[in-house]
């Protein structure tokens, strides 16, 4: 029998001056709260109702894995361990039972489950996947059967335009990787004025020309688009 597919995503538990705080120096702690409560909900409504895989929500601080289960949808719950980020993701890779798992923020409003189902037909044919996100980061990391006996992260520099190129260079040198397309998270004022304005543009597209599906950035856009799709 095949193993399950897994999907691992990372969130923190609603709070006014907890979340998104980069975002609140721009547009403050209420605002900055309601959009992230709607981005999460509706992230987990797209791809925590599948059949397709098993959904998990790693969760910090940790006592957010008990009591109200709302803001989570009543999807299973963990509580994130201690570390930093890459301490924090490769546990919550190493608690799911055998079979390929994703790891995905909880600030992407464009992930589809169209997104996570390539990431996991990729994962047939490499061992990790990787999708960029437009500042240097990543939005999705995930990990095939054999990868998951190894370390998926080096000395890396989070919350940085470095985070990416960083985690690349320290996975296992024969890894077979492949690089999604680009999406946007949402960090500043800045990312979120963007997003809309971009958002408004490709509805004004549908109204003209049906419905559409909304395009992640070309890899050419990128910093790291002198990787190949598919490399190693």
């Amino acid at each position: 029998m095949r193993d399950r597919r897994h999907v691992v995503v990372m969130a923190r538990r609603p709070e006014p001056g907890r979340v998104k705080t980069r975002l609140a120096a721009g547009i403050g702690n209420a605002a900055a709260l309601a959009f992230y409560r709607s981005m999460l909900r509706r992230m987990l409504t797209r791809i925590g109702r599948s059949s397709r895989w098993s959904t998990v929500v790693a969760v910090t601080p940790p006592d957010a894995a008990t009591g109200d289960e709302t803001w989570t949808l009543g999807l299973p719950v963990v509580p994130q361990s201690d570390g930093d980020l890459g301490e924090r993701m490769q546990a919550a890779i190493d608690g799911r039972p055998p079979g390929p798992v994703l790891i995905v923020g909880s600030d992407i409003p464009d992930l589809t489950p169209g997104h996570i189902a390539q990431a996991f037909r990729l994962l047939r044919s490499h061992d990790a996947v990787l999708g960029p996100s437009d500042d240097g980061g990543y939005w999705l990391i995930g990990a095939g059967p054999s990868l998951r006996l190894r370390s998926l992260f080096g000395a890396v520099r989070w919350s940085s335009e470095h985070a990416l190129a960083d985690t690349l260079a320290g996975l296992p040198a024969d890894a077979r990787v492949a690089l999604l397309g680009v999406l946007h998270d949402i960090d500043t004022a800045d990312d979120l004025a963007r997003w809309r304005a971009r958002r408004k543009r490709i509805q004004a597209r549908c109204v003209q020309r049906g419905p559409m599906s909304v395009p992640s950035r070309p890899m050419a856009s990128h910093p790291m688009a002198s990787y190949p799709m598919v490399f190693r």
